[in-house]
Formats: structure tokens, C-alpha cells, sequence
């Protein structure tokens, strides 16, 4: 979905990313990621990831493998980092996507064995390039990858902050609507930035109105 804004008389097309709502919708998403892509694996990883931990895409592409697992490849219970964005600390709970990333480590280490010319299992970086193992895979990338996600399933509205979104909204919709958890877990400073960060605030609004008689 794109919306056109206005900036200085110039009027571009910005697209509007939402989350996922519906788990069919949710489940072809990750099937795709994962079985439609030389590195399904890690594409899925990274939506995985994402959607968990609810960070920024650019922080989940920042993560090192040192910051998800021990020296013996297990995967830790906390990640700490700095959001680059807000420049404020974060703990990450990473229970909830435990079997996801030894999974991926799994694969990992299979395909470094299957293409032993490409280092990518022994690349700092948890979520490595595939053409450049030294550097992690970019914003511009993953946008592409779930932009062929979208085309394929006819979704208008998948970006690579549908991730954050989805997991945000879950949060919201499991815990009976806690709306201070879920802002706490964004590093919003704000219930308002919140609700609107999910359309939650336009949606409430378009409820109260179909339940009125304007005769």
C-alpha cells in the first residue's frame, strides 16, 4: 500500500507498511521467506528474530553471533544492546526464538560445509551477506526480499518494519491489549507514538464510527 505525501511541493509515494493480522496470512509469509530464497534460512531468521524481539530492522541486522550465542553455539537467554536509533540500552529476551536461530545455526554450519569457499558460517555477523560474508546483509536487501514476498502473495503492504509490526501487535492483541508493555518493549516514549505505530488509533477511530447512525 503506498500513500502519496507532500514535501516541500513535491509529492512522493511512501508506502504504508502494516502488520500482519491474520495468521494464514502469517504463516505464507514465513513459508515464503524461508522456501523461496537460496537463503531461505536466513531470511526467515531474520523475520523471526524481528518479529520476537521487536527491534528496528537495523538493529536486527547489527546483531553479531556473539550476541546470540555462547561460545558453544548455544543460544544465550539475553541479548544486550544499544538501539541505534534511540541510542538506549535494550535487553532482548531470546527464549521465544530459541529453536528459530538453532535452527539456523544448524544450517548454517551445513551450508559452510556444502559451499566451503563461502565463510558465512564463520562471518562475525549473525545474519551475514551472502556475496560479502565480512559485512551483514543491508536494509536495501531484506526491503527486496520481502518486496518479492509481497508480489508473490499479492500483499501491498509488507516492508522490512512488518516484522516489528507483527510482533508488536501480537503482544498487543495476547496480553489483553497492554499497551504499556508493548510500548516498553518498542522503546517508545509514548502510548499515543504506539497505537499509532500499529494503526491502532486509526482503527479504534473507524470502530466507534461504524456503530453510528449519521441518519
Amino acid at each position: 500500500m503506498k500513500l502519496l505525501i507532500e514535501k516541500g511541493g513535491i509529492f512522493e509515494m511512501k508506502q504504508i507498511v502494516k502488520p500482519i493480522k491474520d495468521s494464514w496470512v502469517l504463516s505464507a509469509v514465513q513459508q515464503s521467506l524461508k522456501e523461496d530464497f537460496k537463503t531461505g534460512q536466513r531470511n526467515y531468521t531474520i523475520f523471526q528474530v524481528g518479529k520476537a524481539t521487536l527491534l528496528r530492522v537495523s538493529d536486527v541486522l547489527r546483531l553479531k553471533k556473539s550476541d546470540v550465542y555462547d561460545e558453544r553455539g548455544r543460544v544465550k537467554r539475553n541479548a544486550y544492546i544499544i538501539d541505534k536509533k534511540t541510542r538506549k540500552p535494550n535487553t532482548l529476551y531470546l527464549k521465544p526464538v530459541e529453536r528459530d536461530l538453532e535452527d539456523y545455526f544448524d544450517w548454517l554450519k551445513k551450508y559452510q560445509q556444502e559451499n566451503p569457499t563461502d565463510p558465512v558460517f564463520f562471518s562475525e555477523w549473525l545474519f551475514p551477506s551472502f556475496t560479502h560474508p565480512d559485512k551483514h546483509i543491508d536494509e536495501k536487501r531484506y526491503y527486496m526480499i520481502m518486496h518479492k514476498v509481497g508480489e508473490k502473495l499479492n500483499i501491498n503492504y509488507l516492508g522490512t518494519h512488518t516484522m516489528r509490526k507483527t510482533g508488536a501487535y501480537r503482544v498487543y492483541q495476547q496480553t489483553n491489549h497492554n499497551i504499556a508493555l508493548v510500548m516498553k518493549l518498542l522503546n517508545h516514549s509514548s502510548e499515543e507514538m504506539t497505537l499509532a505505530y500499529l494503526g491502532l488509533d486509526q482503527d479504534t477511530r473507524e470502530h466507534i464510527l461504524d456503530t453510528i447512525d449519521f441518519g
